[in-house]
């Protein structure tokens, strides 16, 4: 027997998380997993995941990362700065409802600043990476 995959009800429970804070969502224009040419900065993409077994005598378990971007349109890194940093407020160390499975915890991973080069040159990305270690329910 083995455990199903935890990258969908992770992220899903980070959205949760993410939408259902007004602080965070005063900042940003959404959260999405797709975005349109159109949509208007900035925002916050739930991007890539990667999924490793954890587990234990007995028992299933997962460590899922999953990478977050956060794009601006801005000439510094000061608005997705103050943007990333909710968002790492939000979910390191905090609990997590998870469908499905027991949540054990959170933790930041790293943060990166990027710049677009392609002009006007004011589309500004960070990328933050969270790892989420859950367990099956016994």
């Amino acid at each position: 027997m083995t455990a199903p995959s935890t990258m969908g009800p992770v992220q899903q429970a980070m959205y949760g998380v993410l939408t259902g804070d007004a602080a965070l969502m005063g900042l940003v224009t959404g959260v999405w997993d797709y975005v349109a040419e159109k949509d208007a900065f900035p925002y916050i993409v739930i991007g890539e995941a990667t999924e490793i077994p954890d587990n234990h005598h007995g028992g299933f378990g997962r460590q899922t990362t999953v990478t977050l971007h956060v794009w601006t349109r801005h000439r510094g890194h000061s608005k997705g700065l103050a943007i990333g940093a909710r968002v790492t407020a939000l979910l390191d160390h905090r609990p997590l409802t998870i469908e499905g499975l027991d949540h054990v915890v959170t933790r930041f991973e790293f943060s990166q600043t990027l710049t677009d080069p392609e002009p006007p040159g004011d589309i500004r990305h960070l990328v933050l990476r969270y790892r989420v270690v859950t367990e099956q329910p016994t």
